[in-house]
């Protein structure tokens, strides 16, 4: 009778199995980022926004910042490193992310989910106001709307998309169309981006 195989063995195996696999995300999202990077324009894009919200702040505006999922989650990441604090102590800078249950359940029920964001734009958006909307696709149908809205009331548009831009790549007035095939790996590139936004309108307002 075969003896049968030792756990131990079959334990190391499948670990040595699973870090090749994570190995390779690793060298996947760095490939991604060194593309990103090497192009200097996606640089002087982030320079430039950052002036823009540094101009907005100066003269009484603030940033708004909407995505779905997990495109949600860094929008929440990106304003509590505007309002609270990135890398150093300094005064607070004004962001509102549109993640409050009751709005989106409110708006949902009664208008539908497309509308979601472009009805929080209406009632807190104003002229010079920055709005930071976030869809790996690009097609997001809220975020469409919300951009719509923003643009009727005056707010600078930035974008910050995957896949090639989608319906969106059009559209707003400052655009990142970062590479990569799937959700997570695009909402990586978009939170390395936002990170170095903050750091850039610390700098931008003499922080």
């Amino acid at each position: 009778m075969k003896d049968a195989p030792d756990s131990s063995s079959i334990a190391s195996s499948s670990t040595n199995d699973h870090a090749e696999v994570i190995g390779q995300e690793f060298v996947d999202a760095a490939r991604l980022a060194s593309s990103f990077a090497a192009d200097e324009h996606n640089a002087i894009k982030v320079a430039h926004l950052a002036s823009v919200i540094a101009q907005s702040v100066q003269n009484g505006g603030k940033v708004l910042a909407i995505g779905n999922g997990g495109s949600c989650a860094d929008a929440i990441h990106f304003c509590e490193e505007l309002t609270g604090r990135y890398r150093k102590d300094r005064p607070s800078i004004p962001a509102i992310v549109c993640a409050d249950p009751g709005h989106i359940t409110c708006t949902a029920n009664d208008y539908g989910f497309d509308q979601v964001f472009s009805r929080w734009i209406e009632g807190l958006g104003n002229e010079h106001d920055v709005l930071i909307a976030m869809s790996t696709s690009g097609n997001s149908t809220n975020i469409i709307n919300a951009v719509e809205a923003a643009r009727n009331q005056g707010l600078h548009i930035a974008l910050f998309l995957g896949k090639g831009g989608g319906e969106l790549r059009t559209k707003g007035d400052t655009r990142f169309v970062v590479p990569g095939e799937t959700a997570d790996r695009i909402q990586e590139l978009h939170m390395l981006t936002l990170h170095a936004l903050v750091g850039a309108v610390e700098r931008a307002l003499g922080y």
